[in-house]
């Protein structure tokens, strides 16, 4: 099943195809062929400069959710045998606080459905019965439309070094994160699970998982992905200046 075969999706995909082809045209004189990579760079600052306010409002509910944390964990001693009771006392605790235990999911699920459009345009030869001109466009000679997986057949070495480059740039701002906002190992025995100092180490890897995503999707979503990450380093150093944990 075609999910944008459905007119609600349908004028989505169109709707992110015209955007990014008139973006293309109007940086064409200064950028030329580069002009839709350029587009596509443009949009993702756009989007991430959209979410500042949920960025913020992020760094502010982790600063809060790390102060609250040892109240957390005398619920969990507390009511240890009663795991009803103590969800619902960990739950009115965050209420009292004003935050809440995924306050920091929100600008993920804001950036997937984008990145699943420019996925999908890159995908199709044709967009709401017209041919998809954006797969002529590419950077470096390489097709945007192009992925590092699905490359093996027709294999170039600008392929290599435009992904190449893309995955390096990704797995250097990866390890810079994971370095920079390495979680402490918490002190407490009796805390979650999913604090325990292996869990969240593994957790540490987690921006890795992009470099990955990145070979299989085609190059203009592995643009966006690069710049998203290279900014939201940035935003989660300055945001965490602002609001220490410690």
């Amino acid at each position: 099943m075609d999910l944008f075969a459905f007119p609600p999706f349908a004028f989505l995909l169109d709707t992110t195809y015209r955007t990014l082809m008139g973006l293309s045209a109007l940086l064409s004189p200064v950028a030329g062929a580069a002009s839709a990579a350029l587009a596509i760079v443009i949009i993702t600052l756009f989007v991430r400069a959209a979410l500042i306010p949920a960025g913020i409002a992020q760094a502010r509910s982790e600063q809060v959710r790390m102060r609250i944390a040892p109240r957390l964990r005398e619920i969990q001693k507390r009511f240890r045998k009663n795991p009803e009771r103590m969800q619902r006392e960990m739950m009115q605790l965050y209420r009292d606080e004003n935050t809440s235990p995924l306050a920091g999911i929100l600008p993920a699920l804001i950036q997937a459905p984008i990145v699943g459009l420019i996925y999908a345009v890159f995908l199709r030869t044709t967009v709401a019965d017209h041919p998809n001109d954006l797969l002529t466009e590419h950077v470096l000679g390489v097709p945007l439309g192009t992925s590092l997986v699905g490359s093996a057949g027709v294999f170039s070495v600008e392929t290599a070094v435009v992904f190449g480059t893309l995955m390096v740039l990704m797995a250097a701002v990866a390890e810079v994160t994971r370095r920079i906002f390495r979680p402490a190992v918490p002190a407490e025995p009796d805390a979650s699970p999913l604090a325990s100092g292996g869990v969240q180490r593994a957790l540490g890897f987690l921006p890795y998982l992009s470099v990955v995503f990145a070979a299989f999707v085609p190059l203009a979503a592995a643009l966006y992905l690069a710049v998203t990450v290279t900014w939201t380093l940035g935003q989660r150093w300055v945001l965490r200046r602002r609001y220490p944990l410690e």
